[in-house]
């Protein structure tokens, strides 16, 4: 697979990269710490590579630098929902990853789940949460335990699981502190599963296990005790099935360049989709380069595989 996946463009061809990074974000940390990563993985390879840390002054220094192309490393709001792929492409400035529509559709968590069971794709039950009452309703029609998560965070923030009416209240006012917009799911007994996208081929999926609660952001990225499981422990045709839903699902966001998918799988072995995230985190803690590493790529020839694509897609 890693022959397919390589880029075989000269460094040069690549031009002057902007790595985009930081921002302002709930996911800001994560972000710098991706960003210092691709940065240095780019200058190695001889990209002609430079950082910027997007703040206030990202518009004149967007005006005054020469950006031949963009790497998008922003995670959350502001750089993974749309509004930074919309600047770029109103500058003229070709940029990695999905375009407009699907970074705003994959950052909406709702959206995308409606996206979903419109297409016969399995996800989780779930309601929206807007008052107390709501979160009564919702315990009524779901039962416990259920996962609470804004609808526009990634990195596990501002998610809680819980088994009661009065956690349930309390996590949907610590989630709304967040987002405007929360959603309590139906809780999935049994394994997860994490399925990264590399220019239209399915990386290896990887199973993932945590003595917490649930694959938290301290699990994601502080924990030494999480478990990362590759080959991820299905049968060949239980991860041919895995493989296929992550394609359909991330096709029906409409997907371009890299993503990583997170899928749950139930008692009886059903899968169910839980979201897609278009900028995924690139710290070492991080699931798609050790997807890349199954799949024969390095972490520099994976930055420049995603780079390569936004020279390819946008021919």
């Amino acid at each position: 697979m890693s022959n397919v996946l390589q880029s075989t463009l000269a460094p040069e061809a690549f031009g002057r990269v902007a790595v985009l990074f930081g921002g302002k974000s709930a996911e800001r940390e994560v972000s710098l710490k991706s960003g210092a990563a691709v940065l240095e993985a780019l200058q190695a390879a001889g990209v002609d590579a430079f950082g910027i840390d997007v703040g206030d002054d990202f518009l004149p220094r967007l005006a005054g630098e020469r950006i031949d192309r963009a790497f998008i490393v922003l995670h959350g709001r502001g750089g993974e929902d749309g509004s930074m792929q919309g600047l770029l492409e109103c500058a003229g400035i070709p940029y990695t990853g999905s375009g407009i529509l699907a970074s705003a559709l994959a950052m909406d968590k709702l959206r995308t789940k409606q996206v979903w069971q419109s297409l016969g794709l399995s996800t989780p039950r779930h309601a929206v949460l807007a008052s107390e009452e709501d979160c009564r309703n919702a315990a009524a029609a779901l039962g416990f335990p259920l996962i609470v998560k804004p609808a526009h965070e990634g990195s596990s923030i501002g998610m809680a699981k819980v088994g009661s009416v009065d956690e349930l209240i309390a996590a949907w006012h610590a989630a709304s502190k967040y987002d405007s917009q929360v959603l309590v799911e139906q809780w999935i007994h049994g394994p997860e599963f994490t399925v990264a996208i590399l220019r239209g081929q399915v990386l290896p999926p990887i199973g993932l296990g945590t003595p917490h609660s649930f694959y938290d952001y301290d699990a994601k990225y502080l924990a030494s005790d999480t478990q990362y499981r590759i080959p991820c422990g299905l049968d060949a045709a239980k991860e041919q099935e895995l493989k296929d839903l992550t394609a359909r699902a991330c096709e029906a966001v409409g997907v371009r360049g890299w993503a990583r998918a997170d899928v749950m799988q139930d008692a009886d072995g059903r899968f169910w989709l839980l979201e897609v995230n278009t900028v995924p985190g690139m710290t070492d803690h991080s699931l798609v380069p050790m997807a890349a590493r199954a799949a024969g790529l390095d972490f520099q020839q994976l930055v420049l595989a995603i780079l390569a694509d936004s020279v390819e897609q946008r021919r």
